[in-house]
């Protein structure tokens, strides 16, 4: 709580800075009113740990030092950023396709644990398997899996991506045998690897048609919501531990009302936890008390900053039984602040995503947020540590927004409450 504070204290404090000269800043807090809950900060494996996974030890063992440690060294510099939570990606088997696959980029495409035979080779996405137990060594003890494709041997044209873009690329006969896969893939990773997933996520950004250039498979609401029930009801009769999570919103505003672009893929809180709602899915024992979306393309301008997070904080007053996590976020955006092309090692990005990282947890009650690729080799405002584009070896270096997220997620541990804050500025002036 303190911790959660004193950033809100310094994020200010420095704002104000900006504007005046040697300001004071008195600070009350009244303690009787809480906010969300902060459960952790995290980052995704995809696409880049299934080859840097497999790097030189003492290259992957750093990479996981900073990422993960709270350790700090002689001189009393913190080694890592602390996550406190990973997302693991499962795979669709693209990889196994190679050109074939449609997925011109390999390191877009991803290993599946799946065979054409339908049994399972575990020993497949190796590099991400290391990462994970990297986490778990270094204290990581929430853990997320996340889908973006259902396995090639299920979908619709056998491609980790769809054709048109219309539905969702598993026909509804195959939605028992995705949910076995989940299954299985989780039991898997409990039972013989002690990782226990919190959360599965089996609709990742279900808004967008997913066309290629990566693995992905478009979701209507109702093909979304009769394949949940399918999954809650194989992980009931399997005794799955991990919650389902949805529902992994393209975009927050898919939550909170109608798009008029995707009528049948927005207005997700009221079509999954509206009890009058055919789509309805509050009352399903696997599924988590939450809901979940990416900050992408509603940063700019402030006013819409704000107001898109005004209406998730509205919303969560109308559904006061769930939380908001903001699950994935990098920076996409080409407005007058920022651009997405192009690597920034320094200071500018880092302190565009500190503005909405505190925009998320202050204004929408964010009670998680998730960056997306925790390694890039992209030329791309995408990565916390870059790497180079080689699958065996390469160099990886470090950014200025690695730590800053690492002021948020080593400082705020799991459990803090937000409460609330007033604050006055007292300019003191030279005489």
């Amino acid at each position: 709580m303190k911790n959660l504070i004193k950033l809100y204290f310094i994020w200010c404090a420095f704002n104000w800075a900006g504007a005046q000269q040697n300001p004071t800043i008195e600070v009350q807090i009244n303690k009787n009113t809480h906010f969300q809950t902060i459960h952790n900060f995290a980052a995704s494996d995809a696409w880049a740990a299934q080859f840097t996974g497999v790097w030189p030890n003492e290259k992957k063992q750093q990479m996981a030092e900073w990422l993960f440690s709270l350790d700090s060294n002689t001189e009393g510099s913190p080694r890592g950023i602390g996550l406190s939570a990973w997302r693991f990606n499962i795979g669709a088997g693209s990889t196994a396709q190679g050109e074939e696959s449609g997925i011109k980029d390999p390191w877009r495409r991803a290993e599946g644990f799946l065979l054409d035979n339908g049994n399972y080779d575990w020993q497949k996405q190796a590099g991400q398997r290391w990462f994970l137990q990297a986490a778990k060594e270094r204290g990581v003890d929430q853990f997320i899996a996340f889908v973006n494709s259902p396995p090639i041997q299920l979908t619709r044209n056998n491609k980790a991506h769809s054709d048109d873009g219309l539905a969702a690329n598993l026909s509804q006969d195959k939605y028992v045998d995705y949910a076995n896969f989940l299954a299985r893939v989780l039991r898997h990773f409990k039972d013989s690897l002690a990782i226990d997933f919190d959360y599965i996520s089996p609709f990742n950004e279900p808004q967008w048609e997913w066309k290629g250039g990566q693995e992905g498979s478009p979701w209507n609401n109702d093909e979304l919501a009769n394949a949940t029930r399918v999954i809650d009801s194989v992980f009931n009769q399997y005794k799955i531990d991990s919650k389902i999570e949805i529902t992994e919103a393209g975009q927050i505003d898919y939550l909170t009302g109608e798009k008029e672009k995707h009528p049948n893929r927005s207005n997700q809180i009221a079509s999954f936890f509206g009890p009058e709602n055919p789509n309805y899915l509050g009352n399903l024992k696997s599924l988590a008390p939450k809901i979940a979306a990416h900050s992408y393309f509603t940063t700019w301008e402030i006013s819409k900053l704000k107001k898109e997070r005004e209406r998730i904080a509205e919303k969560l007053v109308a559904y006061p039984s769930l939380e908001y996590w903001m699950s994935e976020y990098c920076i996409l955006e080409n407005n007058e602040e920022i651009k997405g092309k192009g690597r920034d090692f320094g200071m500018p990005t880092a302190l565009y995503v500190a503005r909405l990282i505190h925009a998320d947890l202050t204004i929408a009650n964010a009670s998680a947020w998730h960056w997306w690729l925790a390694m890039s080799p992209y030329d791309f405002k995408d990565g916390l540590i870059y790497i180079d584009k080689e699958t065996n070896d390469g160099d990886f270096y470090g950014s200025k927004l690695l730590w800053a997220l690492g002021n948020y997620s080593r400082f705020i541990r799991p459990g803090p409450k937000g409460c609330q804050l007033s604050m006055m500025p007292i300019i003191q002036r030279k005489t």
